[in-house]
């Protein structure tokens, strides 16, 4: 019988039978590879939603993931076993942001992992075909599954428009900011300032490519000489992660907020302090058509997405993956769960 992890509210995780619906038109039934736990599903486990999106009913998250398909697929060129990665989020091609490109941005997306849509976090899943993604032969589940978070780390990138030299700042270095990070190096920036409250992951952002890394601001400002960063790209939880994005810029500066803060909110922001910045800030929101490009990044070695995975797990360990991140446990970074059969070559974490 086919397993699944629910959420039926603020921490109240289960694991369950569960039979999946019989694919519809459109759609194909995979055996779920790879799920990574992403810091959207925290709060959902945490404050048992985002802003509108709300656990009305139990239902079962993950978003970021790869599965093998069941079925030949001639149209997309794929065959039944091949591995695949799923993009999460179908927009309706119709609305008024669709047809200006803005697919990200639709409001009548269905994104698989978000409630109603039930996610990953199962033996196995029906996913319409337009999310299929083809993959090369020598990717792996886990790298598969990373593509979608890495995609978040492109359209944030593309959004900051990079200039030659400038000095960047990277706040919140867990998957999301390790990847900046790494997008950053391969640019043509000039330092790359990362901050995080945990130790573990400010080593990890050295080694991601920062030319320094401290636990709070200080490192900004003892590097610019309390001048500030020329770009800010904030990628943390935390509801005083605006605030600190405008204390980091510089006069002049860009803002990049990729980051969902605790409780949906953002803490308070004295105006003067952006105003007087003349500050221009963008907010990030999913991304738009990257996977190409993220492929070829991990296919290139341009981006090691393996180095972000710091834990990986059985689905009857899901429940201890997001308990340790909620709870910060030292030494993650990102888990990875694989509810079906776990690959050869994957070392499981104990719990």
């Amino acid at each position: 019988m086919n397993s699944a992890v629910f959420l039926h509210g603020a921490r109240d995780l289960r694991i369950s039978t569960y039979q999946p619906p019989a694919p519809g038109p459109n759609e194909v039934m995979l055996d779920v590879a790879a799920v990574g736990v992403c810091g959207s599903d925290l709060h959902y486990y945490k404050d048992g939603g985002i802003g509108g999106a709300t656990i009305n009913t139990p239902f079962i998250p993950g978003h970021e993931f790869s599965g093998w398909l069941k079925e030949d697929i001639p149209q997309l060129d794929l065959q039944s076993g091949e591995l695949v990665a799923v993009d999460p989020a179908t927009h309706c091609a119709q609305c008024e942001w669709c047809k200006k490109g803005y697919y990200n941005l639709c409001p009548n997306v269905k994104f698989l992992g978000a409630p109603p849509y039930q996610g990953a976090l199962t033996q196995q899943l029906p996913v319409p075909l337009t999310g299929l993604v083809k993959l090369p032969g020598d990717i792996t589940a886990s790298q598969a599954a990373m593509l979608e978070p890495l995609g978040v780390c492109v359209h944030a990138m593309d959004l900051a428009r990079v200039r030659v030299q400038e000095s960047v700042a990277v706040l919140g270095c867990g998957g999301i900011g390790l990847g900046i990070i790494q997008l950053l190096a391969n640019s043509s920036c000039g330092s790359i300032l990362g901050v995080d409250p945990q130790p573990h992951k400010v080593d990890k952002a050295i080694e991601a490519g920062a030319t320094s890394a401290g636990t709070d601001l200080t490192v900004i400002n003892e590097y610019t000489s309390n001048r500030g960063c020329d770009l800010v790209i904030e990628a943390t939880n935390s509801p005083d992660g605006f605030a600190h994005a405008v204390r980091a810029a510089a006069i002049g500066g860009r803002i990049i907020l990729v980051g969902i803060p605790d409780g949906d909110i953002y803490s308070d922001i004295a105006a003067s302090e952006a105003r007087r910045r003349g500050l221009d800030i963008r907010f990030s929101r999913r991304m738009g058509d990257v996977y190409p490009r993220a492929i070829e990044l991990v296919k290139t070695q341009q981006v090691d997405v393996d180095a972000i995975v710091s834990h990986h797990l059985p689905l009857d360990g899901t429940g201890h993956a997001f308990e340790w991140q909620a709870n910060n446990k030292s030494g993650l970074i990102k888990s990875m769960v694989y509810p079906g059969t776990v690959p050869a070559a994957v070392q499981l974490n104990s719990f």
